[in-house]
């Protein structure tokens, strides 16, 4: 009987629609199934690759910021460090004014204060702190203040005949104004 129906073609054409069929539907089921979990599976690594970098991130910014907040706070230390042998010098000038006062001269004092004040002028150079603002100079409102007018002929008119206190700048910024006597005539 077996045989029969083989010849007629049933069983072969049964076996044939069953195979194609349960191939089909189970590969495929599968293909989902495992495509569904490896992609699953990138997600959760990039999840975490992800969360690492923005720690990663974090404490980099942490770390910067404290890295900014003391180099901030101790920004002014190289400039005391400069300014200590120049104390040190005014204090030995105060203290041999006052000790030996019968052999000290005017003279020997304002030598003393010359060299202390030249060395603050070297200090302020050496800063990038340069002084602007001297007689002969044309007023300019961006870095001078008119305290006074005079009028002098034979000096033209807007330029700087007295200063009362120089100007400074650090580097292209303004610290303080030039105060001057100017000329308007």
């Amino acid at each position: 009987m077996c045989a029969d129906k083989v010849k007629n073609g049933q069983e072969g054409t049964v076996a044939q629609n069953n195979k194609p069929k349960k191939k089909r539907s189970i590969k495929p089921k599968l293909k989902k199934k495992d495509k569904l979990a490896e992609i699953q599976g990138q997600l959760s690594t990039l999840e975490d690759k992800h969360l690492r970098l923005k720690a990663e991130f974090e404490n980099f910014r942490r770390r910067k910021e404290k890295e900014i907040i003391r180099y901030l706070e101790y920004d002014g230390l190289r400039i005391v460090e400069k300014l200590l042998p120049i104390v040190d010098d005014f204090n030995r000038m105060l203290s041999a004014t006052g000790t030996s006062s019968k052999n000290m001269n005017h003279a020997s004092i304002k030598e003393g204060a010359e060299l202390v004040f030249n060395k603050l002028i070297k200090l302020l150079d050496d800063t990038k702190v340069k002084s602007f603002g001297e007689p002969g100079d044309i007023l300019d409102a961006n870095l001078h203040d008119a305290m006074m007018t005079k009028s002098d002929k034979k000096k033209n008119d807007g330029e700087i005949l007295e200063v009362f206190e120089k100007g400074y700048c650090y580097k292209e910024k303004v610290i303080r104004h030039a105060k001057v006597i100017v000329n308007k005539t």
